[in-house]
């Protein structure tokens, strides 16, 4: 006996209510919003533009106290069309929601400037397209190595600040012509600092090509006077090792190989639960004269090049040995509304 089948509506998940793309950016619906919107979430719509991309687990991991905490701000934040949101496929289980910046966030961060919205260079079809790009797991891993760091600082029980944190289209705008790094960071512990270029290696590259970035790298210090280390994060400690002999090749052909202070690591070096986490005691200085013969942490690479020009405390975003801070900061204002 043929029934009738369930109706399609009965079978779709709930769907928070949303406005209108074209009603979200009303002067009624932007003025509603003025008074809900506190310093963090303004400060997450920069990181976004600046970003493009973030999990909900690094979103909570930058900026909120629980997980629960950020995806109930979140779906607000969604509802009201400040955030856009998608889910990958995964093979097995399911993927985080990722979070771009909607319209109606597009369109306050150009109020803040006096901008229009198309003045700002944003365009929600691009913002969203990153769910379908093919560079989408590349961007994600950079930023999870910052969003680590990020989270270190807000712990009590480091000194440790992430300080700077550009990303790749800012480091495209500035160097772009030279070479062009998927992100520069700074790292502050021990009363000391380390700023660095990240090349996020995820296998697919052959060696001789991420070989060739170490004359682009000397070509930038020669040209600019700015001496910067390079860190290289590999997924495995067998790619590190092909890329470490790839590297000293491409290091022995410099004129001044003290040009590009080289680091490496790779994801599975250390315990599971420290994988992610560029701070420890992972990286293998390049310098087949002075290679120290142990990995070091972060801040310790300070030390690893004496050559360099010291980054002092006092003179932190102003020194003209390196790029000034990126428009926003790493690490979240301190909000009163825990919302």
């Amino acid at each position: 006996m043929i029934t009738n089948p369930t109706p399609q509506r009965t079978l779709r998940g709930h769907m928070p209510q949303r406005s209108t793309p074209r009603s979200a950016t009303t002067s009624d619906h932007l003025a509603r919003l003025a008074k809900h919107l506190t310093p963090r979430d303004r400060w997450l719509m920069h990181m976004l533009f600046e970003h493009k991309v973030f999990t909900s687990h690094q979103i909570a991991a930058l900026a909120w106290p629980t997980t629960r905490a950020a995806n109930l701000r979140l779906l607000s934040l969604y509802k009201w069309r400040v955030l856009d949101r998608f889910q990958p496929f995964v093979t097995a289980g399911s993927a985080p929601m990722h979070y771009v910046l909607d319209t109606v966030g597009a369109t306050f961060l150009a109020r803040e400037d006096g901008l229009d919205l198309h003045e700002l260079g944003y365009r929600h079809d691009r913002a969203i397209g990153i769910a379908h790009s093919l560079r989408l797991a590349h961007t994600v891993g950079v930023n999870t190595f910052f969003t680590v760091l990020s989270a270190r600082t807000r712990r009590a029980d480091t000194d440790g600040e992430l300080t700077a944190w550009w990303s790749e289209a800012r480091c495209h705008k500035h160097f772009g012509d030279i070479v062009r790094p998927d992100a520069y960071g700074r790292w502050r512990q021990h009363s000391t600092e380390i700023e660095w270029f990240l090349e996020y290696d995820f296998g697919t590259e052959p060696l001789s090509v991420v070989a060739r970035k170490v004359s682009r790298y000397a070509r930038l210090a020669a040209t600019t006077g700015i001496t910067t280390p390079v860190l290289l994060w590999m997924p495995s400690t067998r790619r590190e090792n092909g890329a470490r002999r790839a590297l000293t090749a491409a290091m022995a052909a410099l004129d001044e190989p003290s040009l590009v202070p080289l680091a490496t690591t790779s994801a599975d070096l250390v315990a599971h639960q420290e994988q992610s986490d560029p701070a420890v005691a992972r990286w293998l200085p390049l310098d087949t004269a002075n290679s120290p013969r142990r990995r070091l942490e972060l801040a310790e690479l300070s030390h690893a090049w004496p050559h360099l020009a010291p980054i002092t405390l006092a003179n932190t975003g102003t020194t003209t040995s390196s790029p000034p801070p990126a428009p926003v900061a790493p690490a979240p204002p301190s909000a009163q509304s825990r919302r």
